[in-house]
């Protein structure tokens, strides 16, 4: 069976490889070839989460902590992480400017991945089956292959109290 969780942790490490990559990335277009796919699969991971992952967490509750909390945090991060793509994608890859925005998207992104790895994710799998969680992955797979390359997702900040109050 397919788990949301095993599909959300394999993104987390390929985002993690991707920025290492970036570190041994030797030219402008070497970097353009691994920050353009990294930029769009962290917009599309995080509205893959905010369409599937957290209005589940929302509505089941947790076992051990407060999915609230946990979705507000997680919205928080994500618009971050979005602002930082947002402003590397408005200037000259390689430019200080540029790997400045970038190591903020890594930072934001890192933190989010251990916090939610840390709590909403062991939370999610114990108030879950996994007959659940398998159907969540097979709605998670659906999305990624509706939104090839990022398309039709949206960039645009969430208001963290807006989506909890419609999605919970």
């Amino acid at each position: 069976m397919a788990d949301i969780i095993e599909l959300i942790y394999a993104d987390h490490d390929w985002f993690r490889r991707q920025f290492f990559l970036l570190d041994q990335a030797e030219s402008t277009e070497e970097l353009a070839a691994i920050w353009e796919p990294l930029a769009t699969r962290l917009d599309t991971h995080a509205q893959a989460e905010e369409t599937i992952f957290y209005p589940a967490l929302l509505k089941l509750g947790g076992k051990e902590g407060d999915p609230e909390d946990e979705t507000d945090d997680a919205i928080d991060d994500h618009n971050k992480i979005r602002d930082a793509v947002r402003a590397a994608g408005e200037l000259e890859t390689g430019s200080d400017e540029w790997v400045e925005a970038v190591g903020k998207a890594r930072t934001e992104n890192g933190e989010h991945l251990d916090e939610e790895e840390r709590e909403g994710m062991p939370d999610f799998i114990k108030s879950t089956s996994l007959d659940l969680r398998h159907e969540l992955a097979m709605k998670w797979m659906r999305f990624y292959r509706e939104h090839p390359e990022g398309k039709g997702i949206d960039t645009g900040d969430r208001d963290p109290e807006q989506y909890i109050a419609e999605n919970s």
